[in-house]
């Protein structure tokens, strides 16, 4: 009986022993909380600033930034004040009837600048800043090659250097976007619209010096917005003061026209300018500036591309002498646009800033396809850190060595 007692107190306390050392080796594990299966676990919201700017803005900013204007004279005028104070417009573009000298250029800027303070988010400040005889730059600068004679040169090197002098003789004053380069193939030769504009009459060779001269604005922290969408360069009509009509299908664009336009759109452009041409295989009745074939469903989707979109100048002739402005405005948005350039009479500028209130109001453009815009162009001024910063002094004589450098070094430009 004592024998038999003792086996089984042994037993038992093989079994307490086994239990503890199961519990110390294994207690871990039993008591830890259960995790959730990684179909149930819960995503951390990200936050976006942009968005959430968005929604404290009110449907009168959120217009006003998809819109860019121009001025009259040299200095600030009551209705460019009106236009930054109760219109919020997103940006200024200066032509060279803005521009008198050097410090009259930057005392505008500035003015522009601190007028715009009342404001929170900062201007776009643009200029035409291609080389050769589209210059905006005052008479104290020295002049700049064109594009036509860089193409000669076949320089990459070259044409990212005269892109790095253009960003610094904008930057100087204070701007931030240079409406340049040119990315058209000049391809006709009565097309005097664009002729030493272009880099040349090969896609190959404007694809290649056109994304150099876009790097070297863009790396002097200047936006660069490339031009003219889907290629101006075989008009003979001025856009200024007709509608050029095209008559090249899709086939034809993409092995010829757009190739400049895909590979900067492959390297990271900021911005491209819509051309008032009319593409009737594309689209019969409205021009690429507002055409949804043309914005959304080539150049969005074909294309790949989800950067900001602008129009040329809706004043031009291509489009004041054959549409109404403010309905194409508004059609522009909604084909996927994102600024409207008005450079001509204050009152053009209000309808089209109210046609698109209006629009947005009654349900003809959606809020999302604002939001959506508005986005596109906060992410813009953010990525180059815009501020409405004054400049003091501008060094002309700083840019203009480098310039005369230029021309030392390459005597036949």
């Amino acid at each position: 009986m004592r024998k038999r007692n003792s086996a089984l107190i042994g037993i038992i306390l093989l079994v307490l022993s086994i239990g503890v050392v199961f519990f110390y080796k294994y207690s871990d594990q039993i008591f830890l909380p259960k995790q959730p299966s990684s179909g149930s676990k819960k995503e951390i919201p990200v936050v976006d600033p942009i968005k959430d700017q968005i929604q404290d803005m009110s449907l009168k900013e959120k217009v006003g930034q998809l819109v860019m204007v121009g001025l009259d004279g040299y200095e600030m005028n009551i209705n460019s004040q009106k236009l930054i104070q109760d219109y919020h417009v997103g940006g200024f573009v200066l032509l060279k009837r803005n521009v008198k000298d050097s410090q009259q250029l930057l005392d505008l800027v500035n003015t522009l600048k601190e007028t715009n303070s009342i404001n929170k988010i900062p201007l776009f400040l643009a200029i035409d800043e291609e080389g050769g005889r589209v210059s905006r730059m005052p008479e104290e600068f020295k002049k700049m090659p064109t594009s036509q004679k860089i193409g000669e040169h076949n320089n990459r090197k070259l044409s990212k250097r005269v892109g790095e002098i253009l960003g610094k003789e904008v930057k100087a004053f204070g701007m931030n976007m240079n409406l340049a380069p040119v990315l058209d193939i000049f391809c006709n030769p009565q097309n005097t619209v664009i002729g030493d504009r272009a880099f040349g009459d090969n896609p190959d060779l404007v694809s290649k010096l056109g994304l150099q001269a876009m790097k070297g604005i863009q790396e002097q922290g200047i936006i660069s917005v490339v031009k003219h969408f889907p290629g101006h360069g075989d008009t003979s009509v001025d856009s200024h003061v007709g509608l050029p009509i095209i008559g090249h299908d899709l086939e034809r664009l993409m092995v010829f026209e757009l190739l400049p336009f895909s590979h900067v759109i492959d390297n990271n452009v900021d911005a491209i300018m819509l051309a008032h041409i009319l593409l009737p295989k594309l689209d019969p009745n409205f021009p690429a500036s507002f055409s949804e074939t043309i914005i959304s469903e080539i150049l969005r989707e074909k294309m790949n591309y989800d950067g900001v979109i602008m129009t040329d100048d809706m004043t031009m002739g291509a489009i004041a002498d054959n549409y109404d402005i403010s309905n194409m405005a508004v059609k522009s948005i909604q084909s996927g646009c994102d600024i409207i350039l008005i450079c001509n009479d204050f009152s053009t500028k209000e309808d089209v800033l109210k046609a698109i209130h209006s629009a947005v109001e009654t349900g003809i453009i959606s809020s999302e396809r604002i939001d959506e815009s508005v986005y596109r162009v906060l992410q813009l001024k953010k990525k180059y850190s815009l501020t409405d910063q004054q400049v003091e002094s501008v060094d002309v004589q700083g840019i203009n060595s480098e310039i005369e450098q230029l021309y030392k070094d390459y005597p036949d430009l």
